[in-house]
């Protein structure tokens, strides 16, 4: 059973241009529950690189709110274009669950073949280690670390404004208005 107010980080990056951007923002929320915004943390990655886990490893483990954290959700597998976190690694350093969140099914087999085409095919590997794709609710999730009960139970808790969590949703409209100067579009 998940408390209500567990303590949950919620993770999204900011928008960029994919020509002129070596590097963008990423805002963790830390929320009780779905309710209270009780801090913000940020790091930056590489646009298309591969050093998002390691960022966001660290941005945690330095962070004050580690010893309550309960749960990390991630808009999607991947920040700044396909710097593809791995979800597992992210899991098993920082040993807190991990839920990645998306609106849609990915088109899995388009995005592995763009990856083969970038000559990233290592990334293919963190999106197949990433596991299963479920459904749930009105979105999908892939987990590290806990069960699709408990994944199931944090969503419900924490989707009070919309479909996606509100630390997803608030670390959105964060990064957006810091990166465009006022948030635009949809979590």
């Amino acid at each position: 059973m998940v408390k209500r107010e567990a303590r949950i980080l919620g993770i999204d990056d900011s928008p960029f241009d994919k020509f002129r951007d070596k590097r963008t923002l990423i805002i963790g929320t830390f929320f009780r529950g779905g309710s209270s915004l009780d801090g913000v943390m940020t790091t930056t990655t590489a646009v298309d690189g591969s050093d998002a886990t390691a960022k966001i490893i660290t941005m945690i483990k330095k962070s004050k709110f580690l010893p309550q954290l309960q749960a990390i959700m991630l808009k999607g597998i991947a920040v700044g274009g396909f710097n593809v976190v791995d979800i597992r690694r992210l899991n098993k350093e920082t040993e807190i669950p991990v839920v990645v969140v998306m609106r849609d099914y990915p088109e899995l087999e388009k995005i592995k073949s763009t990856l083969a085409r970038l000559g990233m095919k290592n990334k293919i590997r963190l999106i197949e280690k990433a596991g299963k794709i479920h459904k749930a609710g009105k979105v999908f999730i892939q987990l590290a670390g806990c069960s699709l009960e408990n994944a199931k139970e944090l969503l419900k808790i924490s989707c009070t404004r919309s479909h996606i969590p509100e630390p997803i949703r608030t670390a959105h409209l964060i990064a957006a208005g810091i990166k465009l100067g006022e948030s635009k579009g949809k979590a």
